[in-house]
């Protein structure tokens, strides 16, 4: 016996669909259907308000599953009222064509009762005009509500239990506020479903949503769909087939095979214009290639994405610093006792390596200013040049030199180079506390004319180019040098503007990218070696040190003495 109320078992009894070659058909389930109606059902089980978000490549059944979820709601239950919001008028009219053929093809007995509507809705009352019938046998009292984003209050005076916001990315205006109206028609409520889902469109308001729900900064659970889980996207492999080194990083990545590549070059070269990039934004394999920017990119994005690939999941360890401030008015002077690095899930600080003894390093600092909130350090190991410490935060300037300092005594007494740009405040702090090593760059006074030392790292238009050319190199050469999830997702955002000048595009930061390359260019000023291991002078050779000192050539002893000391 088949459960009407069970969503499942009531789509694949009773749905139909129109296929791509125009037939009707039973509605059976791909990967991905299954996938997002796992997500949809493991909320609904937990007493939860249903709220998903969906990045994906392009036809994979998304929508049909959305539309068929809301049908099966509303068309089962009593005064349920869902919504529909598509990007375009064409796109509104083909959602509900499928939600009306869904009750077309739909057995008899189970149809529910339908008032006509000049709306593109479906109405499930009953159609009488006679108040005591009306009475008597109202129907279901539940609609089905179809628009399109951008019109004039779209969403607003409305109630929804159900939410279909179709292809985000690419509505119109201001969507914040059609976003904002539309949700306020839903109720944050156990029973309620909210399913967004769109195709990727460059670095917009979708990008934004997307990014904060893998952040976990709102209720929506994200999930990504790649192109190769539809398996249609498929052809033959010619003989001979070979893949190029791309192709090859594509298998490794996600374990795509010849037929899947094949389909790929066909996509690419008839309907995408030949233009790989356009293919990774209509399909991607990744979150990071769907949202390619369309600006003119400074890193090479493809080398960026694979190595954010690498590095995903990737927990660092998180915390921050506590200490004790001691304050001596008569000098004027603050130092930091009982310095102690706690972990902390939600901490500024994120630590790839801990500091190993001896070893230098260096940090760069980026501060607050020109309409940047937050502050930030990277830490490299200065042996390597790898990232192995991340600091990033909204900070009062105090605070963020206290963090920096101690970030500094921990790795070391490490070579600090804090941008002094927009206040020289943290840099003069980090002096008060007596932080024995900042960078020093040099600067010629306007009074005298002589060229003097000052401390911090200064970009202006000499500088910054030098060092985004630096890190640009490092990213080309040696990417795995960095593996900071954040750090490389702000790289894939920084681009050259119309003037040329390279920077972050509209609404995304570049904090992380200059601390990163402040910190590669202040390198020299800092030990890049281990120091040299020594044995004390009065401490004794044993004898097959002896020994090999004795077979050693004149060039290998002195290596020898300087290792282990003169014996006694």
């Amino acid at each position: 016996m088949i459960d009407i109320n069970d969503p499942r078992e009531y789509a694949d009894e009773f749905l139909k669909i129109r296929t791509k070659d125009g037939r009707v058909l039973p509605f059976e389930w791909n990967a991905a259907q299954e996938r997002l109606y796992a997500e949809v059902k493991k909320q609904r089980d937990a007493g939860k308000p249903v709220r998903v978000v969906v990045l994906k490549a392009r036809q994979l059944g998304v929508s049909t599953l959305a539309e068929g979820l809301i049908f099966h709601d509303t068309a089962t239950d009593f005064n349920i009222d869902s919504l529909i919001v598509a990007h375009v008028e064409e796109a509104t009219a083909n959602l509900f064509k499928m939600t009306k053929m869904f009750y077309e093809e739909l057995p008899g007995p189970l149809k529910p009762m339908l008032k006509a509507s000049n709306a593109q809705e479906l109405l499930f009352e009953n159609p009488t005009k006679r108040a005591m019938e009306k009475l008597r046998q109202p129907g279901l009292r539940s609609r089905i509500r179809c628009i399109t984003a951008g019109g004039r209050g779209a969403g607003r005076s409305y109630t929804a239990q159900n939410l279909h916001a179709s292809e985000v990315a690419f509505w119109p205006g201001d969507v914040s506020e059609t976003w904002a109206g539309v949700m306020q028609a839903v109720p944050s409520e156990p029973g309620t479903t909210v399913i967004v889902e769109s195709t990727a469109n460059g670095y917009n308001w979708f990008k934004d949503f997307w990014d904060a729900a893998v952040r976990g900064e709102n209720d929506f659970a994200p999930v990504f769909f790649p192109w190769h889980e539809e398996p249609g996207y498929r052809m033959a492999a010619p003989p001979g087939f070979e893949a190029t080194a791309e192709e090859r990083e594509l298998q490794e990545l996600h374990g795509v095979d010849d037929g899947q590549l094949s389909w790929r070059r066909w996509c690419i070269s008839n309907n995408c214009g030949g233009d790989p990039d356009k293919f990774r934004q209509e399909y991607p394999a990744s979150p990071d290639e769907a949202f390619i920017s369309t600006g003119k990119p400074v890193f090479d994005n493809g080398a960026v994405i694979r190595r954010r690939e690498e590095v995903r999941g990737l927990e660092p360890e998180r915390g921050e610093f506590e200490y004790t401030v001691m304050y001596d008015e008569s000098i004027q002077f603050v130092r930091l006792y009982d310095r102690k690095f706690r972990e902390n899930p939600g901490g500024c600080a994120w630590v790839y390596k801990r500091p190993e003894k001896g070893k230098p390093y260096v940090i760069g600092g980026d501060t607050a200013g020109d309409g940047s909130d937050w502050f930030t350090a990277a830490v490299l190991d200065n042996t390597s040049g790898e990232l192995v410490a991340v600091l990033r935060r909204q900070y009062d300037e105090d605070v963020y030199a206290r963090q920096v300092y101690c970030l500094g005594k921990w790795y070391n007494d490490a070579l600090v180079g804090v941008e002094c740009n927009f206040s020289t405040y943290p840099v003069a702090l980090l002096q008060r506390m007596g932080y024995p090593r900042q960078y020093v760059r040099q600067r010629t006074d306007t009074y005298t004319g002589k060229a003097t030392e000052s401390y911090g790292f200064r970009t202006d238009a000499v500088t910054r180019p030098l060092i985004i050319a630096g890190l640009v190199g490092i990213m080309r050469e040696m990417p795995w040098l960095v593996s900071d999830y954040e750090t490389l997702g702000e790289m894939l955002t920084f681009s050259k503007n119309e003037r040329g000048r390279a920077e972050a595009l509209a609404g995304s930061n570049d904090d992380l990218v200059i601390a990163l390359a402040i910190a590669h260019y202040i390198r020299p000023q800092q030990s890049m070696e281990m120091p040299k291991q020594r044995l004390a002078p009065h401490e004794k050779w044993t004898r097959d040190m002896h020994e090999d000192f004795e077979r050693a050539t004149p060039e290998q002893r002195d290596m020898l003495l300087a290792k282990w000391g003169k014996p006694v």
